[in-house]
């Protein structure tokens, strides 16, 4: 478990409380340069720092953050299955994902989990920074771009055959279909995700169909394909 951080101040006199934010990333690197980020802030201040979810929890077993600052892949259990069993174990805290993923893929899959923003590593601070404030104001935070896209799904009906099929996958099927594409086998995915083989197998098949992939090779070989083309 990494070390607990003091508690944010409460304020002096006439200065309001700072906001405190738990930092959830495998990167010590990463963990190490948002903190003292956000420990510049005369309203911010991190409370605790993990590497991983099961981390996390135990962090929030000792501090009470208002956000959590998390990356979306980890290992141990999957960004998006943390996310909603964050939201399942204290439904009123927010969760701003910051991934260095493109937002293409992973900001609705994300908001649809109960992460309450979604922005991506390469914005710059300041943009966290306001990313930050604005989830803490209670509310949703996407870039622009994002924010059109998120939109027009709203509000205008896509062209027959506009949207990608990856879109047709249900988050768990996304999660082992990416854990193919980067060379897994089914036990590994098994062990990873914490399911039997047999269910990954199900997952598989289920994939093959929404895909329209013939067999197990088209499958592997679709899935590295998207991989190694995928946006980070």
């Amino acid at each position: 478990m990494k070390a607990q951080r003091p508690g944010p101040a409460t304020g002096s006199a006439g200065q309001p409380a700072r906001r405190s934010v738990l930092l959830v990333d495998d990167h010590p690197f990463m963990r190490a340069g948002l903190a003292q980020l956000i420990d510049r802030q005369p309203d911010l201040a991190v409370c605790g720092e993990a590497g991983n979810p099961a981390e996390a929890f135990t962090a929030l077993g000792k501090s009470q953050p208002d956000l959590v600052l998390s990356d979306i892949t980890m290992p141990g259990r999957s960004g998006l299955d943390f996310i909603k069993d964050l939201r399942a174990r204290h439904p009123g805290l927010r969760v701003l994902v910051v991934s260095m993923h493109d937002e293409a893929i992973y900001a609705e899959r994300a908001l649809r989990a109960g992460a309450s923003g979604y922005i991506m590593k390469e914005a710059g601070g300041e943009n966290l920074l306001a990313a930050i404030r604005q989830v803490l104001r209670g509310e949703t935070y996407v870039s622009a771009r994002m924010a059109a896209k998120l939109l027009e799904s709203f509000t205008a009906a896509r062209p027959r055959g506009s949207s990608s099929p990856i879109e047709k996958l249900t988050d768990r099927e996304f999660e082992v279909f990416r854990l193919i594409g980067e060379g897994k086998s089914t036990r590994d995915i098994a062990a990873q995700l914490h399911l039997s083989p047999k269910t990954v197998d199900v997952h598989r098949s289920h994939i093959r169909e929404k895909l329209a992939l013939s067999d197990s090779t088209a499958l592997v070989r679709h899935a590295v394909r998207w991989v190694e083309t995928a946006p980070d």
